[in-house]
């Protein structure tokens, strides 16, 4: 892959000297047209050879572009924060909102490349995370976001020449380093597996430009004539690109029978026996959540069910056998500016607990397939690409050592009436009761089915749904109790 970045591609001093003002120009103005249009991103990734001039050429970019718009991260080994999560979490968290351009030097590519030449991993893990890497970058794409990567590439020679030239200069000796020797002594295992990933991943979404790094001035102008080039081609084209839907139309059950139809929602509990069953369950999850072994996982529940059906009863009646540093209740509403300009799921990524850690969900990232598929806020592309972004999402999470529970709270129509009234009626519960709520139950055959459609296609054995019969508080709680502390014993084999 790397034959005609061994070429010895060059510009002289006077074409350089005359092309790049005119490139410079035009490269701010499509910058600035991109903050205007401000409805994608434009992420860089910049990876290669020592010695290839990487850092020169990135620093170039950056002079050349307004620096206010544009996020800059070069990425070394994970910090313990990081260590602590998902491995891409890092890179999740660095993403540019839309409008800016993010240029990364070095990625989750790097941890890959050096994982394998060091032998970290095998061919196998590595594929697999390369796959990850394909799958996130998708995502990226089918949310807006442009993505370029480019391979700043040397020939062994030339990138032994390079360091030599580097290390004898004064002004230049400080950029070579012994990493940068160790490197190159196993330059030829580098190139095999770096050929392996580009290969794997070069794809049309998310393409591989490989530059060759002995000459800046060739360097230079192919980096920015490619950024301009690609921005340029997106901000001309009409209309909003559109992503693929990669499942097939969902077909509602012909005989009209539903999931949810089959729960009883009427469970008997007396209050008695909850509140004697509550001390004991709240007494387990607490030893549960102190156990060593619980120190290698992090907690993560998510709750959705219908309006009024008990999601903050329930999540007090866990937080309160909890120690409080350990633990974040993260309430979910519609996303802020911040939030709007991201991936849809950036503004959960970063509420990801780290090992040891607990972070409780009053609704979540399941509001693409639920409030945003029955209000319209979503095209149908995009919430049924969904489906699958969520089941890759949480795949990673128990991955990297996190318990996923997800639960359904599910109340009868009459029900929801009466505590709809009833938190009217009621002073301190008034804040619980919007005009979104009464505009909801208006369509409760939709959610119906938005729920069932959602339980279908995200209920897997990493993360499985359950499903709580709420009419009876007592019971619901006590049953997500239950759930949580055999989930919790099963996995820490406690």
């Amino acid at each position: 892959m790397f034959e005609s970045a061994e070429i010895g591609h060059a510009i002289d001093k006077d074409t350089y000297r005359e092309q790049a003002p005119r490139l410079r120009e035009a490269l701010l103005d499509a910058q600035y047209e991109l903050k205007e249009r401000g409805d994608f991103p434009l992420v860089i990734l910049i990876h290669g050879f020592d010695g290839a001039g990487r850092g020169e050429t990135m620093n170039l970019i950056n002079e050349w572009l307004d620096p206010r718009l544009v996020r800059t991260v070069a990425f070394d080994a994970p910090n313990d924060e990081a260590r602590a999560r998902p491995w891409m979490w890092r890179y999740w968290k660095a993403l540019p909102g839309k409008g800016r351009i993010g240029m990364f030097f070095g990625s989750y590519y790097s941890d890959i490349l050096f994982d394998r030449v060091e032998r970290r991993i095998d061919r196998d893990a590595g594929d697999r995370r390369l796959f990850d890497s394909l799958r996130f970058e998708r995502m990226l794409a089918a949310d807006g976001a442009m993505v370029i990567k480019f391979w700043f590439h040397l020939s062994k020679d030339a990138q032994k020449k390079r360091l030599k030239e580097l290390e004898k200069d004064p002004l230049t000796a400080w950029r070579v380093s012994d990493a940068d020797w160790a490197n190159h002594a196993q330059y030829d295992r580098i190139r095999k597996v770096a050929e392996h990933m580009l290969r794997l991943t070069n794809t049309s979404f998310s393409p591989w430009v490989v530059v060759e790094g002995g000459d800046a001035n060739y360097r230079n102008l192919t980096v920015a004539q490619t950024i301009l080039t690609a921005l340029r081609d997106r901000l001309a084209a009409e209309g909003a690109l559109l992503p693929r839907v990669d499942v097939p139309a969902l077909t509602p059950p012909l005989d009209g029978r539903l999931l949810l139809d089959t729960l009883t929602l009427d469970q008997k509990l007396d209050k008695d026996v909850y509140q004697k069953r509550l001390a004991e369950l709240q007494g387990r999850l607490s030893l549960l959540t102190r156990h060593p072994k619980f120190a290698g996982h992090s907690l993560v529940l998510v709750f959705e069910g219908n309006d009024a059906a008990g999601k903050g009863g329930t999540i007090r009646r866990i937080t309160q056998a909890l120690d409080a540093r350990r633990y974040r209740v993260v309430p979910v509403a519609a996303p802020t500016d911040e939030e709007a300009a991201q991936p849809w799921l950036w503004r959960f990524w970063r509420h990801v607990p780290g090992r040891g850690g607990i972070t409780l969900f009053d609704r979540s990232w399941y509001g693409r397939v639920l409030v945003e598929r029955v209000e319209g806020f979503a095209d149908e592309g995009d919430w049924m690409r969904a489906y699958y972004e969520i089941n890759d999402f949480e795949h990673q999470l128990v991955e990297e050592g996190a318990i996923v529970l997800k639960f359904w709270l599910a109340i009868g129509e009459d029900e929801q009436l009466e505590r709809f009234k009833a938190r009217e009626a009621t002073g301190f519960k008034r804040y619980k009761i919007t005009d979104e709520d009464w505009r909801n139950r208006a369509k409760w055959q939709d959610y119906k089915l938005a729920v069932c459609d959602m339980i279908d296609r995200t209920s897997t054995d990493k993360a499985p749904w359950h499903l709580v019969e709420a009419n009876n508080k007592y019971f619901a709680r006590i049953k997500v109790l239950e759930t949580l502390c055999h989930a919790l014993a099963e996995r820490l084999d406690a």
